[in-house]
Order: C-alpha cells, then sequence, then structure tokens
C-alpha cells in the first residue's frame, strides 16, 4: 500500500515521540499545521508531527463533489449508514503511518493519533484497534464510528489508552449528543475518556488548544524524558 503524502513539522532536532494528525472532510494536512505549532512554543519536548493528506474521493453528502475525504457520508445523520469501506481503507493508510514511525525508531507507546472530524473518528477507529499500546488518541469534534464493531474488535493493548474528546456546544455539523453517546460507547467498553466541551460551533478555541497542549505534555513527558 503507497504511503499517504503527508506535511511533516519537527520540535527538536531527533524526535522521539510522533503525533499523526487527520484532517476533516474537504480540508487537508496542512489544516492543523499552525495549532501544532502552538503547542510545545519552547520546542521542550522532541516530537514529530505527520499531518496526512486524505485521499480524493466522491462526497454523496456534497452532491457527490470531489474532495479529500476519509470516508464517504451519506447523510447528515452520521451514526448511521456508515461508509465501512472506506473507513477501514483510511484506518489502514493510517496503520501503515504507525509502521513508517516504527520504522523511524519511535515506538507505538510514543505514538498519539489526533484528528478532528473525520480525522478524529479515524483516530478512534484506529487507535482503539491497533495491535500494540499507543501513548494515546486526540478526538475534537467527532464521534466514534462503527461503535457496534468496537466490543469485538478493541485491541486488548488499547484497553485502557488515554483518550481526549472535545466538542463545540454549538457544533451544527456533528451534534453534541452524539459525541456524548460515543463517550458512553467507549465507557460502556471500559476506556475512560477526558472530556472537554467547549461553546464554540464545529471548530477549534483557543481554551481547547490550551487543554490539547496540557494532554500532550502530559502523554509525552515521561515517556521521552524519563524514558
Amino acid at each position: 500500500m503507497p504511503l499517504l503524502d503527508c506535511v511533516e513539522l519537527t520540535t527538536g532536532t531527533e524526535p522521539r515521540g510522533t503525533v499523526i494528525w487527520m484532517h476533516g472532510l474537504g480540508a487537508d494536512g496542512w489544516d492543523f499545521v499552525p495549532i501544532a505549532r502552538e503547542l510545545d512554543p519552547e520546542n521542550a519536548l522532541p516530537l514529530r508531527f505527520v499531518f496526512p493528506h486524505a485521499p480524493v474521493r466522491n462526497v454523496t453528502i456534497n452532491g457527490g463533489a470531489p474532495m479529500r475525504a476519509w470516508y464517504d457520508v451519506a447523510i447528515m445523520d452520521f451514526g448511521r449508514v456508515p461508509d465501512e469501506k472506506g473507513i477501514r481503507e483510511s484506518q489502514a493508510q493510517i496503520e501503515a503511518l504507525i509502521a513508517r514511525e516504527r520504522e523511524r525508531g519511535v515506538p507505538a507507546d510514543k505514538i498519539v493519533l489526533a484528528g478532528f472530524s473525520q480525522g478524529g473518528a479515524i483516530a478512534l477507529q484506529t487507535g482503539l484497534r491497533h495491535a500494540e499500546s499507543l501513548a494515546g488518541i486526540l478526538a475534537l469534534s467527532t464521534y466514534l464510528p462503527m461503535p457496534e464493531s468496537l466490543p469485538r474488535e478493541l485491541a486488548s493493548a488499547n484497553e485502557r489508552v488515554p483518550i481526549f474528546m472535545a466538542h463545540g456546544s454549538q457544533d451544527p455539523v456533528i451534534p453534541l449528543a452524539l459525541a456524548q453517546s460515543s463517550r458512553e460507547t467507549l465507557a460502556a467498553a471500559g476506556l475512560s475518556p477526558e472530556w472537554h466541551d467547549y461553546p464554540m460551533p464545529h471548530s477549534v478555541c483557543a481554551e481547547e488548544v490550551g487543554a490539547i497542549a496540557g494532554w500532550l505534555q502530559a502523554r509525552f513527558r515521561s515517556r521521552i524524558l524519563l524514558a
């Protein structure tokens, strides 16, 4: 499988941890590069941020227009009629990027999967099923795709993986209730997602960026500086 094209940003000369960050529908890998620069302004941690570009595909809900998307969306009720084929294809593509990081010398337990909206759905889909323990999953303004498959597919290595979930209380794209339902599904599976909600639409706010920075520092500091 050919690797996805990616934008990369490094902090420090020899990265010892990696964040693979997936963008939302219709965006591209450049979307979260500016925010990543705010997460560790003093370059205290040697990290590599990898921002893959999703494949271009026709998106049904947008009149079949071609755009970068991790999977097709047929109706606004995201919890129904999932594009399982597209979701699993994207899962495999992110698995390939994880494998490349391991080849670069970064073990799975120093890799965080992150994503916004569709990208967050793929971060959850992939991270919860990955065979080796990950450092964490960052899921922003998103939901858990194919929740019915989680009980039989949750990898034992990630039964306790740290999860950061954040959502806008005024989100008109992915309803807050769907994100809350996803959180409840994760909790029922024995996971303990850290939950944040903010008075914002389908976006990211400054307070949220601060919380993400603190969470990433907590995930990586002991794993990298004390390893």
